[in-house]
């Protein structure tokens, strides 16, 4: 009887284990290698497919033979895989919820995407055309490198194209890196501008409704100009009349008998002269490649010209215009610990995606943006006239107004989107794009930006082109370090985002009128909470905010951060209501927190009917629900005297060594007698090494009762994360 048992649990077991293995599939990994192979490889690890549409491609066939496939993985060998287009994933190349797709370096080997073309180094030479050798100042000529790229078979260098505020995005032209490293082109002067002269002609206005793409002429004020023998081709990019409006137009005529520069396209305010951010350099010159690091691209005859900041040991150029990674409806898909760099374009694109993350990725040398999640960029490359010359006047201004002012534009960002322990620098507008979220209905994207890196990436665009470009509903970006940049870190529109944990230095450091988190113009935009931020060292030579509350921005929570050297204005409420300051910290500063009431003075013309605002609040139903019950003050906007600011208090915080607290009229910036301002230590753990936690003794807990310690060993990027 024992045996039969034995017999029977032996079958039962055998039958049990087979109808398991038979419904559970195994796990596939799929290999990629640069010396892999698409026709005889089984993508396996001795026998490695070669590209990454390949390995796609037979998770499609295995998805389509076996629907239980769980867990896939696509590994990439150690390698650079070159690009001359998109990798596209669409919707049927989503993973499930629980079990995603993942493509990623097989242990933490280097794999790098690449959009460019490694140039030969042992063709690099001296000049040899004595008329070329000649162009440039003698002491430098014998350290000019040459090389003949269209002997090479490159042909296509890209359009020079004006690029600036209100302009649209597009791809860059052709750059050159040095041992992977941007070089300039070559510009004059090399680290400095000049300012305008006397203005003959602003040039047409496209703000004020003047379309008749007239450009302008203006003095230049210097002899230098006179050096150059070719005048074709040849740029100037400064702050033209606004002081937060850089842009970059090409010059018609230079008339070096009167010293007259004379512009192919006009500039969206026009030109003007005076005042102290009023200026520009020229650049794409031959003959100011002058210092290591500048280059000059012949573009008729494919011949470069460049000063090696460095001994060379590799040399590229960028090729690619479309997204090096394109997702387009494609979910639960995961990028991990890969290298993109070397475009004109962008690294990843993403739009009608759920749950995808990019993760441990770096983004350097690419022409826009490392991230892209929602439309916003690709969908208005029309507008970027790639080859077609520039776009008439009357499109300046139509990208940021399909984008980022239209309050019901929908990104098509999709939910649960993720870049996290990300580096992005070195590209040329901007870091990275969030959007997602519904803005009729409130519903949250939920896609956010964590523990990344930031920096340098103005090197082509430098006007509003933010290190993370946020829109939508209910988004976040946490725990981030953004820093080194002419503009502004944080453009923000939408609803509901989150802001925490953040370090934010060194931006805002050329541009006039901005903030390191910048935001404005749409009174239905609210609902924001910024906390446990580190706003540090953003004093420049013109006036510059860490939060700027813009043309009556309203509805946003400031708590528990720490404004250290923040800049000539810290805080600015442009005539904004519903803004709070609690338990914040300022150090070092000339002022604190400045308000006014320009909505009743000269930007009233918000207020008209059919006007901006009237237009912003209707688009969303402002006196319906969601906006009316998530935002009570909202739906009497109207019969709230809106332009008067109101309602911004500033309670609990701690002012040290701050000579002028508030500026305004306190009846719309209500300052509470439960702020302390001091020039004493309220109790920081060690000022002198930037450490501004409290210590649990710490006097500013007696001065100010209920005072909530700030978690400043917490803000910033976790490095074990890394």
């Amino acid at each position: 009887m024992i045996n039969k048992i034995k017999s029977f649990l032996k079958i039962f077991l055998g039958i049990t284990t087979f109808l398991l293995v038979s419904c559970t599939s195994p796990d596939v990994d799929i290999y990629i290698a640069i010396n892999g192979n698409d026709l005889s490889g089984d993508g396996s690890f001795s026998s490695p497919f070669r590209t990454l549409e390949k390995a796609r491609d037979e998770i499609r066939q295995l998805k389509k033979e076996n629907k239980k496939i769980k867990k896939v993985h696509v590994y990439l060998r150690e390698g650079t895989y070159f690009r001359d287009n998109s990798f596209e994933l669409l919707e049927s190349d989503s993973g499930k919820e629980n079990y995603p797709i993942v493509y990623t370096a097989y242990k933490k080997e280097k794999v790098i995407v690449h959009g460019g073309f490694g140039l030969p180094v042992e063709k690099i030479e001296n000049i040899k055309d004595s008329l070329v050798f000649n162009r440039f100042e003698k002491g430098v000529r014998d350290k000019i490198m040459s090389l003949d790229i269209k002997e090479l078979g490159i042909e296509d260098y890209g359009q020079m194209r004006p690029v600036g505020f209100a302009r649209p995005f597009g791809p860059s032209w052709a750059e050159i890196f040095v041992n992977g490293q941007p070089l300039s082109l070559a510009r004059w002067p090399n680290d400095s501008t000049i300012a305008m002269g006397e203005v003959l002609d602003k040039g047409s206005i496209p703000r004020n409704g003047d379309f008749s793409n007239r450009g302008a002429a203006f003095k230049f004020g210097t002899e230098r100009p006179k050096n150059w023998k070719s005048h074709s081709d040849i740029w100037i990019s400064g702050y033209f009349f606004r002081g937060w409006a850089e842009d970059a137009v090409e010059l018609a005529e230079i008339d070096t008998i009167k010293s007259i520069f004379k512009t192919k396209q006009p500039s969206l305010y026009g030109f003007g002269s005076g005042l102290k951010f009023q200026r520009w350099y020229a650049y794409n010159i031959l003959e100011e490649v002058d210092v290591p690091g500048e280059y000059y691209l012949d573009r008729t005859h494919g011949k470069l010209y460049f000063y090696p900041p460095e001994e060379i040991k590799t040399l590229e150029i960028s090729v690619l215009k479309k997204p090096l990674i394109s997702i387009k409806g494609a979910s639960n898909v995961q990028i991990i610990g890969i290298q993109f760099e070397c475009s004109r374009g962008m690294g990843v694109y993403m739009e009608r995606t759920e749950n995808n993350k990019i993760q441990d990725c770096t983004f350097r040398n690419l022409g826009i943006v490392g991230v892209c999640i929602g439309k916003g960029i690709e969908p208005f490359k029309d507008l970027a006239h790639e080859g077609k010359g520039e776009p008439a006047s009357e499109k300046i201004g139509s990208y940021l107004q399909h984008i980022y002012s239209d309050p019901l534009f929908n990104r098509e960002a999709g939910h649960n989107n993720g870049v996290v322990n990300c580096n992005i620098y070195n590209t040329g507008a901007g870091g990275i794009h969030l959007g997602g979220g519904n803005r009729l209905t409130l519903e949250p994207g939920n896609n956010y930006v964590e523990n990344c890196t930031i920096h340098d990436y103005n090197r082509i665009e430098k006007s509003y082109r933010a290190g993370i470009n946020i829109s939508g509903v209910g988004n976040k970006i946490m725990n981030c370090e953004i820093y080194n940049a002419p503009s502004m870190a944080i453009l923000m529109h939408g609803n509901d985002h989150l802001f925490e944990y953040n370090e934010i230095h060194h931006v805002c450091r050329k541009v006039h009128d901005q903030g390191a988190l910048y935001y404005g113009r749409d009174p239905s935009e609210r609902g924001h909470k910024v906390r446990y931020n580190y706003f540090h060292h953003l004093n420049s030579p013109h006036a510059t905010s860490a939060v700027y509350h813009d043309d009556g921005a309203c509805g946003m929570e400031v708590y528990g951060n720490i404004f250290y050297k923040p800049g000539k204005i810290p805080v600015l409420i442009g005539g904004g209501m519903d803004n709070s300051y609690t338990n914040n910290i300022f150090i070092d500063a000339e002022l604190g927190i400045h308000i006014d009431n320009r909505n009743q003075n000269w930007s009233k013309s918000v207020l008209d009917e059919n006007g901006i605002y009237d237009k912003r609040l209707n688009a969303i139903n402002f006196q319906k629900p969601p906006y009316s019950t998530r935002y009570p003050h909202l739906s009497k906007y109207w019969d709230d005297n809106p332009a008067l600011p109101k309602r911004n208090p500033v309670s609990k915080n701690i002012f040290v060594n701050v000579k002028k607290t508030i500026d305004g009229d306190k009846e719309w910036l209500p300052f509470l007698n439960d702020n302390w301002v001091t020039q004493e230590d309220p109790g920081f753990v060690d000022a002198e090494k930037g450490n501004f936690m409290l210590l649990k003794t710490a006097k500013a807990f007696k001065k100010i009762p209920g005072f909530k310690s700030i978690p400043f060993d917490k803000i910033g990027v976790n490095k074990n994360l890394k």
